[in-house]
């Protein structure tokens, strides 16, 4: 079968398709990942066929009130903007990323709102292919909410509104493409609705350990296991790494993925001095925040410039701090390793919740707790005081690996092939 997954976003949001994709691939099937052009190296690598989407999020300048305000947007408003500048990039090049010869549209959490119309032109059947639960339920609030409680009754009155707030934002790119696709007009609430009648199928790529299925979810909404993102049999640490995990005991690796620091000098120098406070050796990923580490007659602290794999890392360090990403959060419970979550915005509240609700992490230090603290010196001491509770607490340690021992039970690509198998016609 011909097989197109579209995916958008950041690294976190695009590497999880190509362990997917491989497995598909691997199973007989032509498999095709259409996402930005930063991200073709990654899937090429994996054996898949690239083609390319715009709205890059990494190349897509603020504007408005964000022009001049660097960094990953941490309020809703700044949030709910860039989210709109980004759907009216893609919503341009989705329908030409589609050709009329595919078989299956896989369509993830972030392409599926603009997908359906294509699909519906088309007429081409699809399947959802999410990394975080979107569908309301009175189990949890949206994964948008900042992680807050609001009882089963307000969990699930927020997950709707939630929903409609997405509605809103695609409301001018839907107009746009159902008018270049022919399409009689339907706003995206309406075409959203009429796929939940339809108890329209969605695979679920995280474990039903973090999240385990809602009791009020509709028909349809399975949860598969993770897809880990496809790794080369040959990939290799950079040896700056290797030579420094050798050389002493394991250190704690601090990054942030793709989320961008206001001040990444500022947020650089706290993970340093906490790590130096709490007596650690310790790995900065620089990533988009470009924490960086002067140099050091210690010799206790690396930068590490360009991206590593977490599965290559994350089970030789002693804890790891992120962002919570879901890709990331879910690296960590792979590794067996504890986690002090630092989240930025979006979703990573949520997982931060996930992973200190299993007892695998500490309590997450939103990333404002650091860089707009009253002084420095309160931000090390509140990194500090989480880098000691990772790395000597037993409980956190031994939840950690008793998750990682459950996840190696599990096979996600592989659940998600046999439910494919059973969907497709």
């Amino acid at each position: 079968m011909n097989i197109l997954l579209t995916a958008a976003g950041s690294h976190g949001d695009v590497a999880p398709y190509t362990g997917l994709g491989a497995r598909l691939r691997a199973a007989g099937h032509q498999v095709t990942l259409a996402t930005h052009d930063s991200h073709a190296p990654l899937v090429r690598a994996a054996g898949l066929g690239f083609r390319s989407l715009p709205g890059d999020p990494g190349a897509t300048p603020a504007s408005g009130a964000d022009r001049g305000a660097p960094g990953t947007p941490t309020t809703r408003r700044a949030l709910m903007r860039r989210a709109a500048t980004f759907v009216a990039h893609l919503g341009t090049g989705l329908a030409d990323a589609v050709t009329p010869d595919t078989g299956l549209l896989l369509l993830s959490t972030t392409t599926a709102p603009l997908g359906w119309h294509v699909a519906e032109a088309l007429d081409i059947p699809t399947v959802g292919a999410y990394l975080v639960p979107t569908a309301p339920t009175r189990a949890f609030s949206p994964v948008l909410s900042g992680g807050r409680r609001l009882g089963g009754r307000g969990n699930r009155a927020a997950g709707r509104l939630s929903l409609r707030v997405v509605d809103r934002l695609h409301t001018d790119a839907a107009r746009a493409l159902r008018t270049r696709l022919g399409l009689p007009p339907a706003t995206p609430g309406t075409v959203r609705r009429r796929t939940e009648t339809a108890n329209w199928p969605v695979l679920h790529g995280f474990s039903e350990l973090v999240v385990p299925r809602p009791t009020d979810w509709r028909p349809g909404l399975d949860i598969t296991g993770y897809w880990w993102p496809h790794l080369a049999p040959d990939a290799q640490l950079p040896p700056a790494v290797e030579d420094f995990l050798a050389a002493g005991p394991p250190p704690v690796s601090i990054g942030f993925g793709s989320m961008a620091a206001t001040d990444a000098e500022r947020l650089s120098c706290v993970a340093v001095r906490a790590l130096r406070r709490a007596g650690l050796r310790g790995l900065l990923l620089s990533g988009n925040a470009g924490l960086t580490a002067a140099a050091s007659p210690a010799d206790d602290v690396l930068t590490v410039p360009t991206p590593v794999p977490h599965a290559l890392l994350f089970p030789r360090v002693a804890a790891a701090v992120h962002h919570c990403g879901a890709g990331t959060s879910a690296a960590a419970l792979r590794a067996g390793i504890p986690s002090v979550p630092v989240p930025f915005t979006a979703d990573q509240p949520f997982w931060a919740a996930r992973l200190a609700a299993l007892g695998a992490a500490t309590a997450a230090l939103p990333v404002t707790a650091l860089t707009r603290a009253a002084s420095p010196d309160d931000a090390v001491t509140r990194l500090a005081a989480a880098l000691t509770e990772a790395t000597t607490a037993p409980n956190l340690r031994t939840r950690a690996r008793a998750a990682a021992h459950h996840l190696t039970t599990e096979d996600g690509p592989t659940t998600a092939l046999n439910a494919l198998t059973r969907l497709a016609p």
